[in-house]
Protein backbone atom coordinates (compact mmCIF):
# COMPACT_ATOMS: atom_id res chain seq x y z
CA UNK A 1 0.00 0.00 0.00
CA UNK A 2 1.49 3.33 -1.38
CA UNK A 3 0.89 6.23 1.93
CA UNK A 4 0.98 9.89 0.49
CA UNK A 5 0.65 12.76 2.99
CA UNK A 6 -2.06 15.46 1.31
CA UNK A 7 -4.48 17.78 1.89
CA UNK A 8 -8.42 17.42 2.43
CA UNK A 9 -10.81 20.14 1.54
CA UNK A 10 -12.96 21.29 3.96
CA UNK A 11 -14.92 24.20 5.07
CA UNK A 12 -17.55 25.56 2.75
CA UNK A 13 -17.52 27.75 -1.02
CA UNK A 14 -14.64 29.42 -0.85
CA UNK A 15 -13.68 29.19 2.32
CA UNK A 16 -11.28 26.30 1.91
CA UNK A 17 -9.58 25.07 5.15
CA UNK A 18 -7.17 21.80 4.92
CA UNK A 19 -6.28 18.80 7.06
CA UNK A 20 -3.21 17.17 5.93
CA UNK A 21 -3.61 13.33 5.72
CA UNK A 22 -1.79 10.31 5.79
CA UNK A 23 -3.91 8.14 3.06
CA UNK A 24 -3.84 5.48 1.04
CA UNK A 25 -3.12 7.29 -2.62
CA UNK A 26 -5.61 4.64 -4.02
CA UNK A 27 -8.27 6.56 -2.00
CA UNK A 28 -10.08 9.56 -2.94
CA UNK A 29 -9.01 13.43 -2.00
CA UNK A 30 -11.90 13.97 0.14
CA UNK A 31 -12.38 9.86 1.21
CA UNK A 32 -11.30 7.32 3.66
CA UNK A 33 -7.77 8.09 5.42
CA UNK A 34 -5.68 6.29 7.91
CA UNK A 35 -4.50 9.17 10.43
CA UNK A 36 -4.59 13.52 10.26
CA UNK A 37 -1.22 14.80 10.89
CA UNK A 38 -2.56 18.79 11.18
CA UNK A 39 -4.33 21.84 9.90
CA UNK A 40 -3.99 23.79 6.79
CA UNK A 41 -5.66 27.51 6.40
CA UNK A 42 -4.57 29.50 3.52
CA UNK A 43 -7.17 32.40 4.10
CA UNK A 44 -5.60 33.60 7.42
CA UNK A 45 -3.12 36.44 7.05
CA UNK A 46 -0.40 35.01 7.58
CA UNK A 47 -1.34 31.66 6.84
CA UNK A 48 -1.62 28.63 9.51
CA UNK A 49 0.29 25.82 9.54
CA UNK A 50 0.08 23.21 12.13
CA UNK A 51 1.35 19.90 11.71
CA UNK A 52 2.33 17.28 14.25
CA UNK A 53 6.04 17.02 13.99
CA UNK A 54 6.35 13.48 15.01
CA UNK A 55 3.54 11.72 13.19
CA UNK A 56 4.53 13.54 9.95
CA UNK A 57 8.44 12.14 10.55
CA UNK A 58 6.75 8.85 11.31
CA UNK A 59 5.55 8.83 7.90
CA UNK A 60 8.00 10.16 6.09
CA UNK A 61 10.45 7.55 7.63
CA UNK A 62 7.80 4.61 6.64
CA UNK A 63 8.34 5.49 3.12
CA UNK A 64 5.13 8.40 2.79
CA UNK A 65 5.37 10.31 -0.28
CA UNK A 66 4.31 14.29 0.23
CA UNK A 67 2.13 16.10 -2.87
CA UNK A 68 3.63 18.88 -3.74
CA UNK A 69 1.50 20.77 -1.70
CA UNK A 70 1.90 19.21 1.42
CA UNK A 71 6.29 19.10 0.78
CA UNK A 72 6.39 22.79 0.46
CA UNK A 73 3.95 23.18 3.78
CA UNK A 74 6.56 20.71 5.34
CA UNK A 75 9.38 22.82 4.28
CA UNK A 76 8.15 26.04 5.25
CA UNK A 77 7.74 24.04 9.35
CA UNK A 78 11.34 22.80 8.89
CA UNK A 79 10.45 19.48 8.93
CA UNK A 80 11.78 18.22 5.87
CA UNK A 81 14.98 19.92 6.75
CA UNK A 82 14.92 17.39 10.25
CA UNK A 83 13.89 14.40 8.42
CA UNK A 84 16.44 14.96 5.60
CA UNK A 85 19.29 15.60 8.50
CA UNK A 86 17.96 12.63 10.19
CA UNK A 87 18.07 10.67 7.06
CA UNK A 88 21.95 11.72 7.00
CA UNK A 89 22.35 9.83 10.72
CA UNK A 90 23.48 14.09 11.39
CA UNK A 91 23.35 13.54 16.11
CA UNK A 92 20.28 15.57 17.28
CA UNK A 93 22.42 18.12 19.14
CA UNK A 94 23.86 19.17 15.43
CA UNK A 95 20.17 18.61 14.21
CA UNK A 96 18.67 21.65 16.74
CA UNK A 97 21.89 23.96 16.08
CA UNK A 98 21.02 23.51 12.45
CA UNK A 99 17.14 23.92 13.39
CA UNK A 100 18.03 27.32 15.35
CA UNK A 101 19.35 28.55 12.63
CA UNK A 102 16.98 28.00 9.97
CA UNK A 103 14.48 29.68 12.06
CA UNK A 104 16.65 32.63 12.75
CA UNK A 105 17.12 32.94 8.49
CA UNK A 106 13.46 32.59 8.12
CA UNK A 107 12.41 35.44 10.95
CA UNK A 108 14.86 37.86 8.92
CA UNK A 109 13.18 36.81 5.49
CA UNK A 110 9.43 37.10 7.28
CA UNK A 111 11.16 40.99 8.39
CA UNK A 112 12.31 41.34 4.71
CA UNK A 113 8.81 40.44 3.06
CA UNK A 114 6.82 42.69 5.51
CA UNK A 115 9.27 45.75 5.08
CA UNK A 116 9.13 45.25 1.67
CA UNK A 117 4.95 45.22 1.94
CA UNK A 118 4.79 47.96 4.07
CA UNK A 119 6.90 49.43 1.22
CA UNK A 120 4.13 48.90 -1.25
CA UNK A 121 1.64 50.59 0.87
CA UNK A 122 2.93 53.02 1.08
CA UNK A 123 3.46 53.49 -2.38
CA UNK A 124 -0.34 53.08 -3.04
CA UNK A 125 -0.68 55.59 0.13
CA UNK A 126 0.98 58.03 -1.86
CA UNK A 127 -0.07 57.45 -5.08
CA UNK A 128 -3.93 58.10 -3.63
CA UNK A 129 -2.50 61.50 -2.04
CA UNK A 130 -1.41 63.05 -5.02
CA UNK A 131 -4.60 62.00 -7.15
CA UNK A 132 -6.72 63.59 -4.14
CA UNK A 133 -4.34 66.65 -4.30
CA UNK A 134 -4.98 67.15 -8.40
CA UNK A 135 -8.40 66.73 -7.77
CA UNK A 136 -8.10 69.41 -5.32
CA UNK A 137 -6.46 71.65 -7.53
CA UNK A 138 -8.88 70.76 -10.56
CA UNK A 139 -11.29 71.44 -8.60
CA UNK A 140 -10.18 75.04 -7.34
CA UNK A 141 -9.33 76.24 -11.21
CA UNK A 142 -12.32 75.33 -11.88
CA UNK A 143 -14.40 78.09 -9.58
CA UNK A 144 -14.33 81.23 -9.83
CA UNK A 145 -11.65 83.24 -7.49
CA UNK A 146 -13.97 85.01 -4.59
CA UNK A 147 -13.32 88.70 -4.75
CA UNK A 148 -11.12 89.62 -1.86
CA UNK A 149 -13.04 91.26 0.89
CA UNK A 150 -11.93 94.33 3.10
CA UNK A 151 -10.07 93.31 6.19
CA UNK A 152 -12.03 96.01 8.39
CA UNK A 153 -15.20 96.88 7.40
CA UNK A 154 -14.95 99.98 9.64
CA UNK A 155 -12.14 101.47 7.84
CA UNK A 156 -14.25 102.12 4.58
CA UNK A 157 -17.01 103.84 5.69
Amino acid sequence: MAVKLRLRRLGRKKKPFYRVIAADSRAPRDGRFIEEIGYYNPLTDPMTIEVKEDRALYWLSQGATPTVTVKNLLRKKGITLRFDLMKRGVPDEKISEELKKWEVLQLERQKRLEAKKMTAKERKAEEARKKAEEKAEEKAAAEPAPEAAPENPEAQG
